[in-house]
């Protein structure tokens, strides 16, 4: 094993949101263990890994005895471990053994997991005896753990327990400033070495009242000598002392840090600016902790639904973007606003508006998947963001979905029933607009155009005539130049056994990323490309390159993956169709079983010429023939009956309503069913959540595809995917039974 990093973790999302973390960062070796002694054998004799990732289980006894297990590995090996909390981790900081270089909550995974990673003190051994270090170099290594572990809660208690240890305190306190009314409130923390002491009031502590007023006291040996009036000193025989005022960035004082030691403190020039530094990073965490409460004082949530409020919802937005940025991800914004709300009110009062206000929240939520968000924009408008799309018309799907749930009567407390209706515009990153303003804009624009068109209705952001006509035409002008300027490529998503969770397959996926544009959506350019007639000679340049792939995966690794490869209508129809395909499978190699060709069932077959032919003629060479999107169009009977489909890919846009429409559960379920009857296998698309899973798993549908497992890939990311899943299988093999 080269330098590389083991992530110990038994949830699968967790262990996936690692995995990208490090990935995106561009680690080359990304190794993963189920328990300790899984660890334990991947380390057998190698001592080169980087960094050890545990996420610890919720189970108390099971999480103290890993934590023992992998303490010592990583001692053994001589390399720093990181420990990840969720939110139901038995394990409270304090409570974490000394072999913990750091830890991190599961909740900052994706925004803090690097930083966390670059603090941690080395702990690669050394050939011969470690050089001593100086005074300041373990002041500075130190801070880096303490800047490590500070932040609020329970990470304040944890570096300040560090602090107190390793400059050997016998007293640290933090104390927040006096409440409203001039009095004083309870320490945010306070650790003293000895007994409990009969602590003397708190007005009678001068010192404590200095430094909450903002100045600053540095005694290095003579303490009680210098304050004879504060109690606090003689009482725990304090002779070296420190208060220091807890600072947020206006210089405004949120409390104080008392030190204090009864031998003195050493070089002052060291223990000065260590402390300080230390004080500063309280003041940070007890800032962030204010700004939360402050935050909920003020209602980032709305007080009436619940939902996020227009604030909090910038936030998400902004949030969502940057990762679909990172990503090449698509996204849907809505704007849903109710119709005629005024005269709820007017004519029922502001009562029967809350009711109906809160049973439309309730109904949004019900529409949508647990990974988008629903908030309560203003008054009687409602944004949402739909994550994750991979065709426009799925949005269109959720939208009037919505437009069915809340057309349903409302029953207020006092009987009345009262038939609802909204009015929903949408927008789509990257297509509409790159930044959430605009976005929101577009999407408000179309709302607006909806109610113009009657209200009850959904409209999608549509550009003006001018500017759609120039922006195509300059779109087509560079989709031209495109493959040759090597600005197209592709990403790799895995498909896996249900049962096994094992990959048994991957879909090859279009990218575009332009130069000045950024990453287009296949959403846009993939149509124009077929407007053009240049989908053909990409479809080309798809074909050849994700064969030459797969063959090379194949050399490498010998795993039978079956690569599916999507054709387009105008493919279809090319007599060359079959003369293609084969040049690709014989310039590459791979064996033509191994390649699954998938066409959209939106495509008519009686109007596609060819079409038919070409399948079958694709079918004699070996490969195998899948049907994507089934269950969207209205031909999925027909075809089933004509062509010689191998697979159905059940759409994402039923899937993802698994736990939200009993209607798509049904169609689904159904789906399966006739496959199989039918003698077909099932891949299930947009698996994101563990709820999927359970019903996918339990109505036998055969394969799964999704961000619950696996994002789309690069070629390099994905080649790691396949060298770790074939180390694990080789250390597996080696474990006695």
């Amino acid at each position: 094993m080269s330098e590389g990093i083991l992530v110990l973790a038994a949830q699968r999302d967790l262990r996936r949101r690692l995995f990208d973390v490090f990935d995106r960062a561009g680690c080359r070796h990304i190794h993963s263990a189920r328990d300790a002694q899984h660890a334990a054998i991947l380390l057998e004799g190698r001592q080169s890994l980087e960094l050890m990732v545990a996420v610890l289980g919720n189970d108390e006894a099971q999480a103290r005895r890993c934590c023992e297990q992998l303490c010592a590995l990583a001692a053994g090996a001589g390399v720093p471990l990181l420990a990840i909390l969720d939110e139901d981790a038995p394990l409270q900081v304090a409570q974490l053994p000394d072999g913990i270089a750091g830890w991190l909550p599961a909740g900052q995974i994706e925004t803090e997991l690097l930083t966390r990673w670059k603090q941690l003190p080395s702990a690669a051994p050394s050939a011969g005896p470690a050089p001593a270090r100086s005074a300041a170099e373990n002041a500075l290594a130190l801070l880096a753990r303490i800047f490590a572990t500070s932040g609020g809660g329970a990470t304040r208690d944890a570096s300040a327990r560090l602090l107190f240890d390793e400059l050997a305190l016998d007293y640290l306190a933090v104390w927040p400033v006096r409440g409203e009314g001039g009095e004083f409130l309870a320490p945010l923390l306070q650790l003293w070495n000895g007994a409990e002491p009969a602590w003397p009031p708190l007005e009678s502590q001068a010192t404590l009242q200095r430094v909450l007023g903002g100045e600053s006291v540095l005694y290095r040996g003579d303490a009680q000598q210098r304050m004879p009036a504060d109690p606090l000193l003689p009482l725990l025989e304090l002779s070296g002392f420190v208060g220091l005022p807890l600072l947020d960035e206006r210089r405004v004082v949120l409390g104080a840090m008392l030190a204090g030691t009864r031998r003195g403190f050493d070089d002052m020039a060291i223990v000065e600016p260590l402390l300080r530094c230390a004080a500063a990073r309280f003041a940070q965490g007890l800032e962030l902790g204010l700004t939360r409460e402050q935050g909920r004082a003020e209602g980032l949530l709305d007080a009436l639904t619940g939902l996020p409020n227009r604030l909090l919802f910038g936030d998400r937005l902004e949030s969502i973007l940057r990762e679909a940025v990172r990503n090449g991800e698509c996204f849907a914004v809505l704007f849903v606003d109710l119709d005629h709300f005024k005269a709820v009110n007017d004519t029922h009062g502001h009562a029967a508006g809350d009711q109906v206000l809160q049973e439309v929240t309730r109904r949004l939520r019900g529409s949508v998947r647990a990974s988008d968000t629903v908030a309560r924009y203003a008054g009687d408008e409602f944004t949402v963001v739909l994550r994750h799309i991979v065709k426009n018309d799925d949005v269109q799907r959720v939208a009037e979905k919505i437009l069915q749930v809340i057309a349903e009567p409302v029953q207020l407390e006092n009987g009345a029933r009262l038939q609802v209706g909204v009015s929903i515009g949408v927008s789509f990153f990257p297509d509409d607009a790159a930044d959430a303003e605009t976005l929101l804009k577009h999407a408000d624009e179309a709302m607006y155009a909806a109610k113009r068109q009657g209200r009850n209705n959904c409209r999608i952001y549509e550009v003006s005539p001018e500017y759609a006509r120039e922006h195509g035409m300059a779109l087509r002008s560079r989709l031209r130049h495109a493959l040759g300027n090597g600005e197209l490529r592709l990403v790799y998503q895995p498909q896996v056994g249900t049962e096994s969770e094992d990959i048994v397959g991957m879909e090859a996926l279009l990218r575009w990323e332009h130069p000045e544009l950024g990453p287009i959506s296949p959403a846009v350019f993939v149509p124009l490309a077929e407007e053009t007639g240049l989908i053909v000679p990409i479809g080309e340049w798809v074909l050849r390159t994700a064969c030459r792939q797969a063959q090379e995966w194949e050399q490498r690794y010998g795993l039978r993956l079956r690569l599916g490869v999507n054709l387009s209508a105008l493919q279809l129809m090319e007599p060359k169709l079959p003369t293609t395909v084969f040049r690709s499978l014989q310039e590459s190699g791979l064996d033509p079983t191994l390649l699954e060709l998938e066409i959209t069932e939106s495509i008519s077959i009686k109007a596609a010429p060819n079409l038919v032919e070409n399948l079958q003629a694709l079918h004699r060479l070996g490969c195998r023939i899948a049907i994507d999107d089934f269950g969207t169009g209205a031909a999925s009977l027909d075809y089933l009956r004509k062509l010689p489909a191998d697979r159905i890919k059940v759409d994402q846009s039923f899937v993802r309503n698994i736990g939200v429409d009993p209607d798509d559960e049904a169609i689904v379920r159904a789906t399966i069913e006739m496959a199989h009857r039918l003698k077909r296998t099932v891949v299930a698309e947009g698996v994101e959540t563990e709820q999927h899973l359970s019903f996918l798993r339990a109505h036998q549908c055969d394969e799964l595809q999704g961000y619950l497992f696996c994002r789309p890939l690069p070629v390099v990311s994905f080649e790691r995917l396949l060298a770790e899943r074939q180390h694990l299988l080789g250390q597996s093999a080696a474990v006695p039974a």
